[in-house]
């Protein structure tokens, strides 16, 4: 199997993700990674397993803990293989969002021109006296 598929065989878990996002904010124990899920300890340590392996995570053991760290560089490959299929244009969403607010401010002016100004408006009928 190549780096790039390794690679993502191993984020194509939820469980797996997750980890990485939490390792990516600091260096974390098994323990304290396992207390944040719901699923056995095992199952998580099947899981760094899997990230290890890939080289995603590396585990140093200090003293009775094994601690976790993210290796970022191993998403290079992937984030630009992936790059290929983004937009182009960087500020693709910044043009798309103008053109959005320019349409709803024209709306408004084409509606406020419609209506009649104010003084010209009809004026509530008054109630007729039945006595």
């Amino acid at each position: 199997m190549d780096e790039l598929s390794e690679v993502a065989d191993a984020i194509a878990d939820p469980v797996r993700r997750e980890i990485l996002t939490m390792l990516r904010r600091s260096t974390l124990t098994a323990g304290d990674i396992a207390a944040r899920f719901a699923i056995s300890r095992p199952a998580v340590s099947r899981h760094l397993r899997v990230l290890r392996e890939s080289g995603l995570v590396r585990d140093e053991q200090l003293g009775r803990n094994r601690h976790y760290s993210l290796v970022p560089s191993r998403l290079g490959d992937l984030a630009t293989w992936l790059a290929q299929f983004a937009d182009p244009r960087p500020d693709a969403w910044t043009q798309r969002l103008a053109a959005l607010e320019t349409e709803v401010h024209r709306t408004r002016r084409e509606r406020r021109r419609a209506e009649p100004p104010r003084d010209q408006r009809a004026a509530p009928h008054p109630k007729e006296d039945t006595a």
